[in-house]
């Protein structure tokens, strides 16, 4: 489970997030969303750790291990794609490294040999013995053809090297996994293999997309970046969008209401505060009219493509006519 309790990030007098309050939890899908430089990666950036936020705190269940897809295609040029979609688990790959260098130890003891044994105990618990093949199938089921898996990194194509890298963020099974626009660069096809692990998938899923269809398929949860809040609404992304959409509609026909209230209470207050026999009611409608108080409607950051044709002049009733017309 991760807690976002009170969370605040400003840069310099640019406030991006304030009193931002959230629960991630085990089984679902939760799509981060919003306009370009709404915050969106440095809001998952608050999640891993990389960036502390000015103010609350990120609480993340004890012992469950993050994965998050790496973007650098170049950190891992010095090994196979195999191993590289290894050394997504970290753990697993720092045991490796401890075991070789206990079984190369000239002078290895009996704490060694108690060592060594422990490490193999979880290795084995971590499905070591199977990781290679592990990473094979993962790289199989991405598209990622048998020949580049024992190839450097270095020597590997682009295009390969990112369906390389998502392997990595998914190898092992972690308990919480970041994706920050992952089907940017994939193909259709890796793309619908990326959803289907994805909705096998039982832990925590928090992705970062403007891929709405991709969203749709696989989220459970939208959290929407605007206004300098992050709020969660249960649903996909047309789910997401319907609700703010009505929920918008709500809040205009609500003011509309309160405004035509209070012109009436105005109007009322106005012929007969000074009547002494309506000097209740006025009082009465004065305190009310101090009580109303407007939706705070604030515009999206967001910014909708949209085409606009522009008339010149109004159109006559007829538009077109046609007499006689004949075709042979």
């Amino acid at each position: 489970m991760i807690l976002v309790e009170n969370v605040a990030l400003r840069f310099g007098g640019r406030k991006l997030f304030e009193d931002v309050n959230l629960k991630f939890t085990k089984g679902n899908c939760y799509g981060i969303i919003g306009a370009n430089g709404a915050g969106k990666s440095t809001f998952l950036k608050i999640l891993t750790g990389e960036i502390t936020p000015n103010k609350g705190e990120v609480i993340i269940s004890p012992n469950e291990r993050m994965s998050v897809l790496k973007q650098d295609q170049e950190a891992y040029n010095n090994l196979t794609a195999v191993d590289t979609v290894i050394h997504g688990h970290e753990r697993l790959v720092k045991i490796m490294e401890e075991k070789d260098a206990l079984y190369a130890k000239p002078d290895f003891n009996e704490a060694d040999g108690m060592k060594a044994a422990e490490l193999e105990a979880e290795f084995a618990e971590l499905n070591g013995w199977d990781a290679e093949s592990d990473a094979e199938n993962l790289l199989n089921k991405f598209g990622v053809d048998e020949k580049y898996h024992h190839m450097l990194m270095s020597d590997i194509e682009t295009k390969v090297k990112v369906k390389v890298l998502l392997a990595q963020s998914l190898f092992g099974n972690p308990d919480i996994l970041v994706l920050d626009e992952p089907t940017n660069n994939l193909d259709a096809i890796t793309t619908r293999a990326l959803e289907e692990f994805l909705l096998d998938f039982e832990n925590i899923l928090i992705i970062v997309s403007h891929n709405r269809h991709f969203l749709n398929k696989v989220c459970t949860h939208i959290c929407d970046v605007d206004y300098g809040q992050i709020n969660m609404f249960t649903g996909n992304y047309d789910f997401w969008y319907e609700s703010s959409q009505l929920m918008l509609k709500q809040a205009k026909e609500q003011n509309k209401k309160m405004e035509q209230r209070a012109k009436e209470l105005q109007e009322f207050i106005a012929r007969f505060s000074a009547n002494a026999s309506k000097s209740r009611q006025a009082t009465s409608r004065k305190k009310e009219l101090e009580k109303l108080t407007l939706n705070d409607i604030k515009p999206s950051s967001r910014k909708y493509p949209y085409i606009d044709f522009k008339v010149e002049r109004e159109a006559g009733n007829d538009i077109l006519i046609v007499e006689n017309l004949t075709k042979k």
